[in-house]
């Protein structure tokens, strides 16, 4: 069985997005949407893709777009969903308060069914595209658990893929509650020493999601 990415998955964007200000303050110019699928992932929403709330960085595409490539090579048992990032000019992205200039993207929380088998968070209207989840403190939801060994290591991938293309990763935003349960996780080690991990609770959980924020020099507003 071949595992193919889409064309544009595949493509390296050849007008480079430039960002401006922050994530709290900012725009983008050049902004890329994210592919809508690959072999191992999809989007949130086909809604939020409609609506344009799939944009980011050029090299912050590349760089997630890299990261499922290889995972889909390495773990191909595993399987991801990214949530929402921005809008293609940046610039306030009501109910966030970041976003706002390319570099923050949320990734939905990896699962596993009562099985074993990996699935995909539920997403719809009816629980705010599956930002409205809660898990209990040992991250269980239903018949869902969140795949830590998933988390960590996508994390791991991000880090290296941003590292190769020259970037950084600035933060990662997700639960406290959480965090020592992806730190006993596959790369859980790695992820401790290298990437900045929140360490108070956010003004919103973070626990069906995980934030990150890349580093990428910006101009100035």
């Amino acid at each position: 069985m071949v595992l193919a990415f889409p064309a544009m998955a595949l493509a390296e964007t050849d007008a480079r997005s430039v960002c401006y200000g922050t994530t709290s303050k900012g725009r983008l110019e050049a902004g890329v949407k994210l592919p809508a699928k690959g072999a191992n992932f999809r989007s949130y929403s086909k809604v939020g893709e409609a609506a344009g709330r799939t944009y980011v960085h050029s090299v912050v595409r590349d760089v997630i777009v890299s990261s499922f490539r290889r995972l889909v090579k390495d773990h191909p048992d595993k399987v991801f969903m990214y949530g929402e990032t921005g809008k293609r000019k940046g610039g306030d992205f009501s109910p966030h308060k970041t976003h706002q200039n390319g570099l923050s993207v949320d990734f939905m929380v990896p699962v596993v069914d009562r099985d074993g088998s990996p699935a995909y968070l539920p997403a719809s209207v009816f629980n705010k595209l599956g930002y409205n989840i809660e898990f209990d403190a040992r991250g269980r939801f239903k018949q869902y658990t969140i795949d830590y060994d998933a988390v960590s290591l996508h994390l791991r991938y991000l880090h290296e893929e941003a590292a190769e293309k020259g970037i950084s990763i600035w933060r990662v935003i997700f639960d406290p509650g959480l965090q020592q349960l992806l730190f006993d996780a596959a790369e859980g080690e790695y992820i401790k020493e290298h990437l900045e991990f929140s360490k108070k609770r956010s003004w919103v959980r973070h626990d069906e999601h995980y934030h990150v924020d890349f580093k990428i020099p910006c101009k100035p507003l």
